[in-house]
């Protein structure tokens, strides 16, 4: 059905760093394409396949990723949207209520908001959402990790680009592969 986390190449002695670099790029972004596809069909079965077997995969509202995010083991994947049990994911932008909502509700409004699966722009390893008011902190909260950002522009004229959304899945290196750690929804904040 997919294909299952595909170990990185090494470098061959005729490989230069730079080919070595391109390599990961495309097979990371390979791995996030499938990821978000996962994520368009809601299949969190498949998507376990991907998750960090030691870290877990951590859901984060904002850019700005936090050690409060909620974390969920390779194992909770699969049945989270089975179940009905209420988490504080954070606090919403701007009014600063807390998001106390299920799974279910959480994915329809953090995870998979727009069709990511056909985004306007993907971009490797570099942020392209829109500005705002929340700092993108992917670097220093995964040192070592990989990104693929996923992004719309904006939907209503009317909005001037207010509107954008992205979303930025997070790799993470685990023996010889590449592994999902964090899902961080992004959009224009104050």
């Amino acid at each position: 059905m997919y294909p299952t986390v595909t170990p990185t190449q090494e470098p061959t002695p005729t490989s230069t760093p730079e080919m070595a670099e391109d390599e990961l790029a495309v097979t990371i972004l390979n791995q996030a394409a499938v990821v978000v596809d996962l994520l368009s069909q809601a299949d969190m079965d498949a998507l376990a396949v991907y998750v960090h077997p030691e870290m877990g995969l951590r859901f984060s509202p904002y850019a700005y990723v936090q050690e409060t995010d909620i974390v969920f083991s390779v194992d909770q994947i699969p049945g989270l949207f089975a179940e009905d049990m209420t988490y504080l994911w954070g606090m919403y932008d701007g009014s600063g209520d807390p998001i106390k909502i299920t799974f279910a509700e959480y994915y329809d409004r953090f995870v998979y908001d727009q069709n990511f699966a056909n985004a306007e722009e993907i971009a490797f390893n570099q942020r392209i959402g829109g500005s705002g008011g929340t700092v993108n902190n992917i670097d220093e909260f995964f040192p070592g990790s990989l990104m693929v950002e996923f992004h719309f522009s904006g939907f209503n004229p009317d909005y001037g680009g207010l509107d954008w959304r992205s979303l930025r899945l997070v790799f993470m290196r685990h023996g010889e592969a590449w592994f999902l750690v964090g899902i961080v929804h992004d959009e224009w904040t104050t």
